[in-house]
């Protein structure tokens, strides 16, 4: 059975620094596209992060360009999301998506496009 298991979320002040990790068990991140969303209370979701699962194409939403970084280790079967520069309006749930189809430039923050999610980590950005 495919399941991810997210972690690394917090509170953090404002400027602040988190890593969340998204670990896979069940099948081997190696085959699958990994996108991080979030949703914000009263919010829909919002694509975050993606890396493609072949060259490792990296895609952000414009927002966190320059303050996130996702990266995966095949050999942990995880990716990351390094998140640093934090904002009060980064502040939600953060879930890991998989999916073994392509994903490009127009598809990759595409909910629906994900055929398997993990339960989120909540970040919390205040002072």
């Amino acid at each position: 059975q495919l399941q991810f298991v997210e972690s690394g979320g917090g509170l953090v002040q404002p400027g602040g620094s988190l890593r969340l990790s998204c670990a896979a068990s069940g099948f081997t991140l190696d085959y699958y596209n990994i996108g991080w969303f979030r949703q914000a209370p009263g919010k829909e979701h919002e694509g975050v992060s993606c890396i493609s699962k072949s060259e490792g194409s990296t895609y952000y939403v414009d927002s966190v360009k320059g303050r996130f970084t996702i990266s995966r280790d095949n050999a942990k079967n995880t990716v990351y999301l390094q998140m640093n520069s934090l904002k009060p309006e980064d502040t939600a749930v953060y879930y890991c998506g998989a999916t073994p189809w392509g994903v490009g430039e127009n598809s990759w923050d595409t909910f629906s496009v994900y055929d398997y999610w993990g339960q989120g980590t909540l970040v919390t950005v205040s002072s």
